[in-house]
């Protein structure tokens, strides 16, 4: 039976990430095709600096940039890839310091993303029980993950990690007003 690990990227995984976004697979559940060219263009330029990006818990990276062009200030974050012996897809955790709301532009503390032909194993699942380790240990009270109303694959996945639906929004501008769900993990007994 093959397990699914979360790994923190490197170049010894980068091949096989890189074919994923060459396959027409995104990391990114909102930019999609514009932020897999980016990806592969920075991995082009200086694949080891994209890779040490990926794992920023500190904030030290850049601005980056909304779907409508507009760019923000970075949040301490951290990228998994999911594994399998080759590249599954891959789970996102941000968080800001010293507390579990996070500012209006930032959908969620959560993204993940399996690459198409690795769908239907439960790897989402299990990634984002994986990931949620990481959030505990960091003292959250709770995350929050959003989805499209029409996502019940992610939905499903979140209500199997003991995900709530809390509220149906509009995302803010940059995101074009669209309607979403917000979902929250609480992560200990007394958050709210």
């Amino acid at each position: 039976m093959t397990t699914l690990m979360l790994v923190k990227p490197s170049l010894v995984e980068l091949p096989s990430y890189k074919a994923a976004l060459e396959a027409g697979w995104s990391p990114d559940n909102v930019r999609k095709t514009v932020a897999a060219n980016e990806q592969r263009e920075r991995i082009a330029t200086d694949a080891a600096a994209f890779v040490a990006s990926l794992d920023d818990p500190d904030a030290a990276g850049g601005p980056i940039p909304l779907p409508d062009g507009s760019f923000i200030a970075r949040l301490p974050s951290i990228v998994r890839w999911m594994w399998d012996g080759e590249f599954c897809g891959s789970i996102g955790f941000r968080w800001q310091r010293d507390t579990a709301v996070l500012p209006p532009h930032v959908l969620g503390h959560i993204g993940f993303s399996v690459v198409p032909w690795k769908r239907g194993r439960g790897y989402a699942r299990l990634a984002l029980m994986q990931i949620l380790a990481d959030a505990r240990q960091r003292g959250l009270p709770y995350v929050e993950l959003t989805t499209d109303p029409d996502n019940a694959a992610s939905q499903k996945v979140i209500a199997a990690c003991d995900g709530e639906m809390i509220e149906r929004f509009r995302k803010v501008a940059a995101y074009d007003n669209a309607e979403a769900l917000r979902f929250r993990i609480r992560l200990t007994d007394t958050g709210t």
